[in-house]
């Protein structure tokens, strides 16, 4: 059995009704919170008006800032730091995907610490005690962000996506509840919750990966493959709802306490690069191209992928399977509705040499199981394209 690490700092509150606890959980960390998300449309209002309300029943003190953007930027935490200071926020409260989530994180930090958040990205310095207490609310299936110790955010004047990586940043609590996932989107549901299945395989390809991990990776995998389809075809189907907010809590696990491999750190530098490109978008376009650069050299892992997504793999032997993998996965998008190249999406032709360097900016890549060198990305940027 493989040796493993684990730890996980964040309660999980999971089930259909469960944000009707918001209230009560928020109470123990302080009385005034910052709800961040971002803003309202159609088929959120409704979701954080009810928030608010249940927040403020239980005599919470609540301050909404709702200026987060896709692919959350340094100005975005910003924006929501000046909010809970001048409000004097003693918690955060992170309500939607993952960008609303990373965003809370960030400006837990921010709103307790000199300079701005990206002053505390990993390779940086890294923030204190003094962060801010945050509760998640999950409104999609795909990020994990409620259950790591990551807020993802971009740089737009450098064009350059990156992560604040600390234990502290972990959620306090976690309220996962399937009802409020019934009216997202079919594109949100299909790029988030790809989202889910590169996590999980990604933690699998990890260095870092133990017996534990796997276990769970290999769980959610099975469960994107069956669900996320289910979903697709019936948006308001609570049980397939449930099943990938499970999946995406387990491989958010995962990456928690493994990581991510090379098509996360391509997926990282065309968002940072394209903020228009959605992260889970991003992904689906680098990892046909990825999975084919990998495949040789994670055998079991992809023939696991293989026979999980197309049932005849089932008959043939690991090898084969795993060279299979590739076209297995671009059938599992061409399925899902995701299946774009870069040229898709309007990246220029001309950048991407610079997508390529950007790619070996995060230290992903090197945690491959065949580590690329900047030609090898520069072939797959353009096999991407």
């Amino acid at each position: 059995m493989k040796a493993f690490d684990f730890f996980q700092n964040t309660k999980v509150v999971f089930g259909r009704g469960k944000v009707d606890l918001v209230g009560e959980i928020a109470s123990r960390f302080g009385k005034k919170c910052l709800l961040v998300t971002t803003p309202s449309n159609q088929a959120l209002h409704q979701i954080y008006h009810r928030v608010i309300d249940i927040l403020e029943n239980a005599g919470m003190q609540v301050t909404h800032f709702d200026g987060v953007t896709p692919n959350p930027t340094t100005d975005d935490i910003s924006r929501g730091t000046e909010m809970a200071k001048s409000s004097q926020a003693n918690l955060i409260i992170g309500l939607g995907g993952g960008s609303s989530m990373d965003a809370a994180k960030a400006i837990a930090v921010e709103a307790t610490h000199e300079g701005s958040c990206w002053d505390y990205l990993f390779y940086k310095k890294q923030p204190s005690e003094k962060t801010l207490p945050v509760v998640a609310i999950s409104t999609t299936s795909g990020t994990g962000s409620h259950v790591t110790q990551v807020a993802v955010v971009t740089n737009s004047k450098a064009r350059d996506k990156s992560a604040l990586y600390n234990s502290l940043l972990y959620p306090r609590v976690s309220i996962i509840d399937p009802e409020l996932m019934i009216s997202i989107p079919s594109f949100v549901t299909a790029t988030t919750g790809f989202d889910v299945l590169c996590h999980a395989f990604e933690s699998m390809l990890h260095p870092n990966c133990g017996a534990y991990v796997e276990l769970l990776s290999r769980e959610a995998i099975r469960i994107v493959a069956e669900h996320l389809p289910k979903v697709l075809d019936q948006p308001t189907c609570v049980s397939s709802r449930s099943a990938m907010a499970y999946a995406d809590t387990l491989a958010g696990i995962c990456i928690a306490n493994a990581g991510v491999t090379l098509p996360h750190g391509m997926g990282m530098a065309i968002g940072g690069m394209y903020p228009h490109v959605a992260h889970g978008q991003a992904l689906a376009i680098v990892y046909p191209a990825c999975t084919a650069f990998t495949c040789n050299t994670a055998v079991d892992q992809s023939a696991f992928l293989s026979r999980v997504l197309d049932n005849e793999v089932c008959r043939i032997d690991n090898i084969e399977a795993a060279s299979k993998a590739p076209k297995v996965i671009t059938d599992f998008l061409k399925k899902i509705n995701l299946y774009k190249k870069l040229s898709d999406v309007g990246v220029p032709k001309s950048e991407l040499g610079d997508l390529a360097k950007q790619s070996m900016v995060l230290p992903d890549y090197k945690n491959n199981p065949r580590v690329a060198s900047l030609n090898d990305i520069r072939h797959l940027v353009e096999a991407a394209y």
